[in-house]
């Protein structure tokens, strides 16, 4: 086929290439044959790319009605190119029915107007199947300025079309919405799940400007996130909230295309609320768990009250006042807080003033005597709060709601919580439900804690009256200590004890019932009293001691076993002398005395056996050590929570005990069982801890300071003089 209409057209063959000079120098033949040449070359480049693309050519003169097709164009049609006939009748016969009309008006308006050609049309094959052909013209105008010929390229969209007909049915069976935008901001399309979310048609979207049609995304995290993926060509996700009429949050994906921006969406507003629902559920939670934690930490509960409205505010109120009914029955403020770091001074002047200026009418006042939660506003105290600091403290805060909530506990109330809520910012039917939970948990543990501290004064009293204080020989300075496991009552079954023998002789005694509660305090007790009975009356030695303990026991069927040291401290008139002291000692399964010498270092005792515990063989062989002591030395009896630990077996106790000794020897005595404790147990023992010590002083000087006065029974001999 002629190739000058595509030339005509601009065509390959209006390249730079086609408008060069012939070669300089040449004859007019030689030139003609170098044009003709690069003619065909430029032809050849041309057909070439028609055929890789599928396009054919067409020059159409309206004069005359005759219309040329290139072959590639013939194939498309259906046609032969032997037998075409290249008239626009051929071409009309090959256009589908139902666009035979329209074209043939664009086709003619473009002639009348020297216009564009650019249409899409279907057309039916000799075989009945129908195509769609894309054709697209320029016209070159005649001497008369008319149409003298259109000449264009034409090629088969069948396959597009089949492909955007797929794609268009995928958009619309799609579960979330989908719309696309031109590069002005207008809607392309729209698919059938966009309508229903957006709740406008794609008739009143088409054609229209994002910005007009949905004014809120105007400066909104909508706009900004569709400008920044146009900018960056990069696809962008994020979630927003759109407000009335669509009032929902939605998850959108917005990608940028050659044409504009693709926005694929989905309502996510019960997502959201479920989400905000389950942090809220947790946030709940950890309130309580961190209320729980607070009070259950410190036996002090009335301290952790105090320390509620730090953990309610801000997560459940904007600021926050905590009352306890104290034992008086008279109601005190002992905590607030603040949201606002420059209000808490504010809310601190008007919570120590509040309830003195309180009228009973105040809702304050009712919540706190009838015990039951009251919602009112912060005008209602106003109102009734007589003139002075209090109400003018409270205008300055300003609440507009106030939620008192009783704390309560075993049918009475302990004390009150109450919540302030700023303008704005109503309390939710859940935040009150937790806030009460957290009110009942504080009142819990702060009615626990005044039982324990109840039992505690009771056990307190009772061991006071059973571990009394030490008789002060003279020349013999006797201290004791005692201290209750960390986790358990204030008194156990360890007990000391010190007391003189008729016949003057000093007699110390340590011991440990099993059991660490007020049955073990008990049998303490009785077992405490009996020995003392024994010795005091007796004047028996160690052994004698225990065997006529082991004996009353039996006898008066004391059900508890214990164990138990005796040391008994005797001086003949010779030994008075010499300046040393014998001590004799008895042990029922208790661990051994350790004694410190003058010099500082710590006795090593023989290796010992403790004899059979009390309570289990009243019959059972008993046996005596004796130790002569220098005067100047220490002896120390102790019970195992001294030198237990759950992290150590009892010789790395004994060995701890020991180097511990060493280094405090030369402290006064009093000193050096404090200073012990501290070491070894760090004043928090895992077990009750008992202690007695005797320093023996020399006797041949006055009984020094630190030994306090010489206070002993009036029927016990005096002490020989040096």
């Amino acid at each position: 086929m002629d190739p000058s209409p595509d030339r005509a057209s601009g065509g390959p063959a209006d390249g730079p290439e086609s408008g060069a000079r012939p070669s300089d120098g040449l004859s007019p033949a030689e030139q003609l044959a170098e044009l003709q040449a690069r003619y065909e070359h430029e032809r050849l480049r041309w057909e070439l790319a028609k055929e890789a693309g599928e396009v054919g050519t067409f020059d159409y003169e309206p004069s005359t009605g005759r219309l040329l097709w290139d072959e590639q164009l013939q194939r498309m049609f259906g046609y032969d190119p032997a037998t075409f006939d290249q008239s626009l009748d051929a071409f009309n016969a090959r256009v589908h029915p139902d666009d035979m009309r329209w074209h043939a008006d664009a086709l003619q308006a473009s002639v009348d107007t020297v216009g564009e050609y650019d249409v899409e049309y279907r057309i039916v094959l000799p075989g009945g199947e129908t195509r769609w052909i894309h054709a697209r013209g320029r016209h070159l105008p005649g001497p008369d300025g008319r149409t003298d010929h259109l000449i264009g390229a034409a090629y088969d969209t069948t396959g597009e079309r089949e492909e955007a007909t797929r794609v268009t049915r995928m958009l619309e069976a799609m579960p979330a919405g989908f719309y696309s935008l031109d590069r002005e901001w207008r809607f392309t399309h729209v698919n059938a799940e966009a309508e229903r979310l957006l709740g406008r048609s794609r008739d009143e979207l088409l054609d229209h400007v994002l910005w007009e049609a949905f004014p809120a995304t105007v400066g909104s995290v909508f706009e900004e996130g569709y400008r920044k993926a146009v900018d960056s060509d990069e696809p962008i996700s994020f979630d927003a909230y759109y407000p009335a009429p669509l009032d929902g949050w939605y998850e959108v994906r917005a990608w940028p295309t050659p044409d504009g921006l693709s926005v694929y969406f989905l309502e996510v507003t019960e997502r959201r609320a479920a989400q905000e629902r389950a942090e809220r559920s947790t946030r709940q939670l950890a309130i309580l768990a961190q209320v729980s934690a607070e009070l259950a930490g410190t036996l002090d509960a009335e301290v952790a009250t105090a320390r509620l409205p730090r953990l309610v505010v801000p997560a459940l109120a904007d600021y926050c006042v905590v009352t306890v009914i104290g034992a008086d029955g008279q109601p005190r403020d002992v905590g607030s807080w603040h949201v606002d770091p420059a209000a808490r001074p504010l809310l601190e002047r008007y919570r120590e003033v509040r309830l003195d200026a309180m009228p009973m009418t105040a809702p304050v006042a009712r919540a706190l005597h009838t015990g039951q939660a009251a919602t009112f506003s912060g005008t209602e105290v106003l109102d009734v709060l007589p003139p002075g600091p209090a109400k003018e403290l409270l205008a300055l805060l300003a609440p507009d709601t106030e939620v008192a909530l009783p704390l309560r506990a075993r049918g009475r109330t302990v004390g009150l919580l109450t919540l302030f809520f700023n303008a704005g910012h109503p309390p939710s039917d859940d935040d009150v439900v937790v806030a009460q939970d957290v009110a009942d948990r504080a009142g819990l543990a702060l009615d626990n804690a005044r039982l324990f501290g109840a039992q505690q004064q009771l056990a307190e009293g009772l061991q006071r009256s059973l571990l009394t204080d030490p008789p002060e020989p003279d020349h013999a300075e006797i201290a004791v200590r005692y201290l209750p496991a960390a986790e358990a009552a204030r008194v156990g079954g360890d007990w000391y004890d010190a007391f003189l023998q008729p016949s003057g002789t000093t007699m110390l005694v340590i011991g440990d019932v099993v059991g660490h509660d007020t049955a073990a305090a008990a049998a303490m007790g009785q077992l405490r009293g009996l020995l003392r009975g024994i010795a005091t009356y007796s004047d028996a030695g160690p052994v004698e001691v225990l065997r006529g303990l082991d004996a009353s026991m039996t006898m008066l069927q004391v059900g508890t076993l214990a164990t138990a040291a005796v040391a008994r401290f005797e001086q003949t008139p010779e030994e008075f002398d010499r300046g040393i002291t014998r001590m004799r000692w008895a042990n029922a399964g208790h661990l051994p005395p350790l004694v410190v010498n003058p010099d500082g270092s710590v006795a090593e005792l023989a290796a010992w056996i403790g004899d059979l515990m009390l309570g289990v063989d009243a019959a059972a062989e008993r046996r005596e050590s004796v130790v002569t002591l220098d005067r100047g030395s220490t002896v120390l009896l102790y019970t195992d929570g001294l030198v237990e630990r759950r992290d150590a077996d009892l010789d790395q106790g004994l060995v701890r005990l020991r180097d511990a000794l060493v280094e405090l020897a030369h402290l006064p005595l009093d000193e050096l069982l404090d200073e012990l404790l501290e070491r070894l147990v760090q004043g928090r023992p895992d077990d009750d801890v008992a202690l007695v010590a005797v320093r023996l002083h020399p006797q041949d000087r006055p009984r020094p300071a630190e030994a306090g006065p010489n206070r002993v029974p009036p029927n016990v001999p005096p002490e020989r003089l040096p």
